[in-house]
């Protein structure tokens, strides 16, 4: 017979038998000590959390072992951070792994670029940041933990497009020397020493359509032989400079304006004769103010100047030679003008390897007085590289201008005459140090 407490005993054990089948279904372990939990279900997948991270799945082999499956991550917020900065940084850097140093590698790249509408240059802003946290490839797990899941990366940003440098500096110093020197030679020669200075600045600025290019040469040349006093072989001072404004940035000719000026550091003689100087400082000195049109080559080392309108004017003041009417200034007179037409030409290249060629040539023709008169000045020079700091020059300076009559005693009466214009050339051959800066 079955009474009150059978009923309630059968009661409670179909309840348990419920409970039980239900744990063999899922199986759950929470271990609070270790932050792991593993999970079990029919499908004989086992899967563990590490922690909030990371879950491993392991999956049964046919002898009951378990294996790993794969391992599955839950974002982060160092994750997030991840993902934008190589969002950010992608248009701008290449990214590469390191296999060997296991570390992510941005190189920059090319960000200049021309707008396809205008022909404007534009320059890319680039990110600021210069390191950032990013995950490892390869990580070392254990049962608790990932060790040290995270590593900090490193950017490349030794230059910014958005700060481009736009002067650009180029200075040369040399020296150059050449000696002869005998003892009991038979054949005679008497010893001698020459050296030449030279220093080249330059000065260069560029932005999208404005141009300033800027130059000072100096050269000062003495020498000295047996029995001979020290004489002067090379003087010159001369300043350039050039402002131009082009419409666009793909064009290479500018509306320009140029200054040019010329002159010398010390007296110059008519040896041996060196009581009376035939020139001095600022007696010549050449001017020359125009405005005209420029063509500007910097990768090939070419530049034109083409000026329809320029100014030259002639100074001699000093008191002395302006009393004698020298380099075409009218006597008495400290400066004379004129107004005509300027080509100059710059040119650079190597004409074979260690030869480098230099060219500068200008042409001046008054339109007021003998139009078509041509003023010439031509400097060619051969440059022969020894090594970075070792170099050879040859070079010729050639120059005409018929406003500089020469003066010769012609008939041997003691007094000078005046005679035509002629043709000046300068020839130089040393060898000597040259340092760039």
């Amino acid at each position: 017979m079955i009474n009150k407490n059978h009923l309630v005993f059968i009661f409670f054990l179909l309840v348990s038998t419920n409970l039980f089948s239900q744990i063999t279904d899922s199986t759950r372990i929470t271990t609070s000590k270790d932050s792991t939990e593993i999970s079990e279900n029919r499908s004989s997948i086992l899967i563990v959390k590490l922690n909030d991270t990371l879950n491993i799945r392991l999956g049964v082999d046919s002898l009951g072992v378990y294996k790993t499956i794969d391992t599955v991550r839950r974002l982060t917020k160092l994750d997030s951070l991840q993902i934008r900065m190589d969002s950010l940084l992608a248009p701008y850097y290449t990214k590469s792994l390191d296999s060997l140093t296991n570390k992510v590698n941005y190189a920059p790249r090319y960000r200049l670029s021309v707008n396809s509408l205008n022909g404007d240059t534009l320059y890319i802003q680039m990110p600021k940041e210069k390191a950032f946290i990013s995950m490892q490839r390869k990580l070392t797990i254990d049962t608790l933990r990932i060790i040290n899941p995270f590593q900090l990366s490193s950017i490349d940003t030794t230059k910014y497009a958005e700060d481009p440098i736009w002067w650009k500096n180029r200075n040369s110093f040399g020296f150059d020397i050449s000696e002869a020197a005998f003892l009991n030679w038979n054949a005679g020669g008497n010893n001698s020493i020459s050296g030449l200075l030279k220093v080249n600045l330059y000065r260069s600025y560029k932005k999208l359509y404005l141009l300033w290019d800027n130059e000072i040469f100096i050269r000062y040349g003495l020498n000295s032989q047996q029995d001979q006093e020290l004489r002067k072989t090379d003087d010159k001072l001369q300043i350039n400079s050039t402002f131009g404004y082009r419409k666009d940035t793909l064009t290479n000719w500018y509306y320009s304006v140029k200054f040019n000026f010329n002159t010398q550091f010390t007296d110059g003689f008519s040896y041996p004769n060196t009581s009376e100087p035939i020139s001095r400082l600022f007696a010549p000195a050449y001017l020359f103010l125009g405005a005209g049109t420029y063509y500007d080559l910097k990768k090939k080392s070419f530049s034109l100047y083409l000026s329809p309108f320029t100014l030259k004017s002639t100074l001699v003041l000093d008191e002395t030679l302006s009393d004698q009417g020298v380099f075409g200034v009218p006597v008495g007179k400290r400066s004379r003008n004129e107004f005509g037409v300027l080509i100059q030409n710059n040119w650079e290249t190597e004409v074979i390897k260690n030869i480098v060629m230099k060219t500068r040539v200008e042409l001046y023709s008054d339109y007021l007085n003998d139009f078509g008169n041509i003023d010439v000045k031509w400097d060619l020079n051969f440059d022969f590289i020894i090594n970075k700091y070792m170099k050879a020059n040859i070079g010729a300076y050639l120059i005409y201008d018929d406003d500089i009559k020469f003066k010769e005693d012609t008939n041997g009466d003691g007094e000078l005459e005046t005679l035509g214009a002629r043709l000046q050339l300068k020839q130089l051959l040393g060898i000597g140090v040259l340092f760039n800066f």
